[in-house]
C-alpha cells in the first residue's frame, strides 16, 4: 500500500508570498459574493466538501521552518473552523457590509489551520453574501478566480454527475490540468528550479552546436538584466496622502458597477484598449480626490502602480500556485486633461508590453523565496517604496453562475499590499458588468469611498468627450485633446 505523504516542499515564489505577511500588510485576497436567494447552509457546506476540499491543497496549511517552508496536512482539519454563518448589525446594507469586510481583511488568518475562510451572511439586505479570504501563497488571484469558479455552475440545477461527488472530481481531474496539479502529490518542491535549470543546460547545449544562437542567447540575458537595474534603480514614488506610514486596520469600498458594453463602445471611440480606459478612469478618481483633499500635483506627477501580468501558459490556467510577474505602471495622477490621461496610460501600457519586468519580478521573487527571511523584508520594501498602490484588473466570466443553485449578483475582490504600499484597487468584470473596489491604510485614506465613488464622474466625463469627436477619424483622441482645457 503506497505510503501518504503529509509534507510537501512549497515553492520558492509561493514561499516569498508567505513570508511577505506582516501587521500593516496582510498576505490575503478577499473577495465579496452577492447572491440572487438564500441558500441552505448544509447545500454551501456540502458544495465546499465536494468542490473546494477536492484540491488537497485546502487540506494542508503552511509551516515555515528554518529549513524551508512546507504544506503539511491538518490532522485535525474541521469544516465548520473555515465555514461560518454570520449576521451583520443595524440595517445590514452596504455601509454594515463593508465595515464587516473591513474587519476580516485587518484581521490575520489562524496559521495553526489551513488558511482559508468563507463567511456566508444570510441578512444583508442586498441579498446572502458569501465572503472569502484565502492567504496569497496559496494562489495568485487569476488562479483563484478559477478556482472559485469551480464552486459555481452555468444553470441553476448542476447536471446529476455534478452532484456525486466521485464523479464530479473524476470530470474535473480529466479536464483540468489543476486537479491533476493539486489531488495528486508534488514530486518534488524543487520542480521549479529543476525545470529552469534543465531549461538552461538544453540552451547551453544549443549555443555550443550554434554559434549564432550565443549572440541571441546573450541579448536576451542583456535585457532581463537591464530591466532589473531598471527596477531596482527606479526613483521612490513621491510623498502624496496615498503614501506614509500604514496602520493595521484596513477600509475596503466598492462602487456600483458599469455596463462592459459601454466602457467597450467608448474604448473603441477613443482608440485605446479596455484596460487602457479603465486605468485612466482610475487615475482620473485619484486626481480628483487628491484635488478636493487640498493637494494640487503639479502637471507632470506621476505615481507607480504595481500592476500583476499572467505568466501562465494557456493550458495552466487553472493550476494554484504564484504564476505571475509585477510590473511598474506610472499614473498620472496630476493630468488634469481625461484625454490625456487615457493617451498617457495607453503608451505606457504598450511599452510595458514589449518589456520584460514581469519575467524579471518573478525570477526576484523565486531568488527571494530561496533566501532567508531577514534579507526578504528589506529587498520587498526597495521595491515597495517605488510605488503607491496595487492596481489589478481580472476579467471574469460573461455569463450568469450559480452557486449552489442561486444565482451569482455581484463578484468583487481585493488583493493585498507589500511592504509599503497602503492602497490596492481591483477591477473585476462579470456578466456584462465592471465592478471597482479599493482597499485602502485606514491611517491614510479613511474613506475609501471618497476615491470609488468618482469612477462613475469620470467615465462619463470621457463619455461626454467621445461626443465630441469627429466621426470616423481614426486620429480622433489625438483631436480631441483641443476640446478640453487645462
Amino acid at each position: 500500500m503506497p505510503q501518504i505523504r503529509t509534507s510537501e516542499p512549497i515553492a520558492k515564489v509561493d514561499t516569498a508570498w508567505l513570508r511577505m505577511e506582516q501587521p500593516t500588510n496582510l498576505m490575503m485576497i478577499t473577495g465579496v459574493v452577492t447572491l440572487a436567494g438564500p441558500v441552505e447552509y448544509e447545500r454551501l457546506l456540502d458544495t465546499i466538501r465536494t468542490r473546494w476540499l477536492a484540491f488537497k491543497r485546502f487540506r494542508q496549511k503552511a509551516v515555515d521552518r528554518p529549513t524551508g517552508a512546507h504544506w503539511v496536512t491538518d490532522e485535525d482539519f474541521e469544516i465548520h473552523a473555515h465555514v461560518r454563518r454570520v449576521a451583520l448589525p443595524g440595517k445590514a446594507d452596504q455601509a454594515e457590509l463593508e465595515e464587516f469586510v473591513s474587519d476580516l481583511a485587518s484581521t490575520a488568518l489562524d496559521p495553526s489551520r489551513p488558511l482559508w475562510q468563507f463567511h456566508y451572511i444570510e441578512n444583508y439586505a442586498g441579498g446572502p453574501v458569501i465572503v472569502q479570504r484565502i492567504h496569497h501563497s496559496y494562489a495568485d488571484g487569476i488562479a483563484l478566480v478559477q478556482v472559485f469558479l469551480s464552486l459555481t455552475d452555468t444553470a441553476p440545477e448542476p447536471p446529476p454527475a455534478a452532484l456525486d461527488p466521485a464523479e464530479w472530481r473524476k470530470t474535473q481531474v480529466e479536464q483540468s490540468s489543476v486537479f491533476r496539479r493539486l489531488v495528486e502529490p508534488a514530486k518534488n518542491g524543487f520542480g521549479l528550479a529543476r525545470h529552469w535549470t534543465r531549461k538552461v543546460t538544453e540552451e547551453g547545449l544549443r549555443v555550443l552546436a550554434d554559434p549564432d544562437r550565443a549572440a541571441h542567447f546573450a541579448g536576451e540575458a542583456s535585457g532581463l538584466a537591464r530591466e532589473l537595474v531598471h527596477s531596482v534603480s527606479l526613483p521612490d514614488d513621491p510623498k502624496t496622502i496615498f503614501k506614509g506610514r500604514l496602520g493595521v486596520r484596513k477600509r475596503v469600498a466598492w462602487a456600483e458597477p458599469l455596463p462592459l458594453d459601454e466602457v467597450k463602445a467608448l474604448s473603441k471611440a477613443l482608440g485605446c484598449t479596455v484596460n487602457d480606459l479603465l486605468i485612466a478612469t482610475v487615475t482620473g478618481s485619484l486626481n480628483s480626490y487628491l484635488l478636493d483633499r487640498g493637494e494640487r500635483p503639479s502637471a507632470g506627477t506621476e505615481i507607480r502602480a504595481t500592476v500583476p501580468v499572467n505568466l501562465r501558459p494557456l493550458e495552466h490556467a487553472r493550476e494554484l500556485g504564484n504564476h505571475f510577474g509585477l510590473v511598474f505602471l506610472s499614473l498620472p495622477v496630476g493630468e488634469s486633461n481625461p484625454l490625456k490621461r487615457v493617451r498617457f496610460v495607453s503608451e505606457r501600457m504598450n511599452e510595458l508590453k514589449s518589456g520584460r519586468q514581469a519575467t524579471v519580478a518573478f525570477g526576484l521573487l523565486a531568488a527571494l523565496g530561496m533566501g532567508p527571511s531577514a534579507l526578504q523584508k528589506p529587498a520587498l520594501q526597495l521595491l515597495s517604496d517605488k510605488a503607491t498602490t496595487v492596481l489589478t484588473n481580472v476579467p471574469g466570466p460573461q455569463q450568469p453562475l450559480y452557486f449552489a443553485g442561486e444565482r451569482v449578483k455581484d463578484m468583487m475582490f481585493w488583493v493585498p499590499q507589500n511592504g509599503s504600499i497602503g492602497m490596492g484597487i481591483s477591477i473585476f468584470s462579470y456578466d456584462g458588468q465592471v465592478f471597482f473596489g479599493v482597499i485602502t491604510d485606514r491611517k491614510l485614506v479613511p474613506e475609501p469611498h471618497q476615491i470609488i465613488d468618482r469612477f462613475r464622474p469620470e467615465f462619463e466625463k470621457l463619455v461626454y468627450l467621445s461626443l465630441l469627436l469627429p466621426v470616423d477619424r481614426p486620429e480622433a483622441p489625438l483631436l480631441a485633446e483641443a476640446l478640453v482645457r487645462d
